[in-house]
This record gives C-alpha cells, sequence and structure tokens, in this order.
C-alpha cells in the first residue's frame, strides 16, 4: 500500500450484523461497521479514517439492500495518525 506506513494489517471484517438494519439502510450501515471496527483495532477516531473507492464500490456493488457478509480490507496506519483502507 504505502512505504510510510507505521502499522500495516489485513482484516477480515465480518458484516453479519448489517442485516438487523433494514433493507435500504445496510450499505451504509456497513460503511459504518467497517469504521468502527478499524477505531477499535488501529486504535484511532473515526475521523481519522478514510476508505478507498474500491471498498466502497464492493460495498455498493450489489445495491443497498444487499452488501456482502463479511469483507477482506487492507488497513495501513501512518505516523501523523491517519489510516487507510482498501479492498484488500
Amino acid at each position: 500500500m504505502a512505504d510510510d506506513a507505521v502499522k500495516e494489517q489485513i482484516y477480515t471484517i465480518p458484516l453479519r450484523s448489517v442485516k438487523e438494519a433494514p433493507r435500504w439502510k445496510r450499505s451504509s450501515r456497513a460503511v459504518k461497521v467497517i469504521k468502527d471496527y478499524l477505531t477499535r483495532h488501529m486504535k484511532v477516531g473515526p475521523e481519522k479514517i478514510k476508505l478507498d473507492n474500491s471498498l466502497n464500490e464492493k460495498l455498493w456493488e450489489r445495491g443497498c439492500e444487499k452488501p456482502p457478509l463479511s469483507v477482506r480490507v487492507r488497513a495501513a496506519k501512518f505516523e501523523d495518525g491517519e489510516v487507510h483502507a482498501e479492498l484488500a
């Protein structure tokens, strides 16, 4: 991903809890679940997490009602505390 990353990790993020949301909110809820997961595991605030366009397209490729059940993410944390996440 980037050479100046302090920490780089690949996570498999389960998105089963997204199915509890109403159908028209599931993909947007999946984005929130991913940001919450990375907040816990990378130990940064949610405002420091940036999702790549490829990850966003994967979540929304089947519409707002059918996001994937899990997604593999490569997350890199930089010196300034920014976390960039992309599809692994």
